[in-house]
């Protein structure tokens, strides 16, 4: 029994791939990037939330708005690529892949995305949210 157990762990090892790592250059700071600032105003009646999904698995929290407040979020825009960035506290570039809002405490299940324009530069884009208690809409 033993002897099985221990040729199936050597399978199993040999089955393992190797992943390489390579170093990625992160673009710090803003130059060549235009600003552009996201004028959102929260007509829904709770508060809300917005976010940033800059990788297939990570979003950074952006803004939360009470009622009846206005806020700006303010992005950075890369004209060559149509690339949307916000910064990290270090300053990195962290490209925006989706930019979205929903209801505080719920904001994923109740989320509205953002649409964001690739090709044209607003230095200022109004944004409202409103919507019913199961999902928020924004434009």
């Amino acid at each position: 029994m033993l002897r099985y157990l221990v040729f199936a762990m050597v399978l199993s090892v040999s089955t393992a791939h190797a992943v390489e790592l390579h170093h990625v250059e992160v673009r710090r700071g803003t130059d060549g990037l235009s600003p552009v600032s996201l004028a959102l105003n929260n007509d829904a009646g709770e508060a809300i939330a917005c976010s940033a999904d800059i990788a297939h698995w990570y979003s950074v929290e952006l803004a939360t708005v009470d009622p009846g407040a206005e806020i700006r979020i303010e992005l950075w825009f890369e004209p060559e690529t149509g690339t949307y960035s916000v910064l990290n506290d270090k300053r990195e570039n962290l490209p925006v892949e989706r930019l979205w809002c929903g209801f505080e405490g719920r904001a994923y299940a109740t989320r509205a995305q953002i649409v964001l324009e690739r090709t044209a530069l607003p230095t200022e884009r109004p944004v409202s949210c409103g919507g019913t208690a199961n999902r928020l809409s924004c434009g």
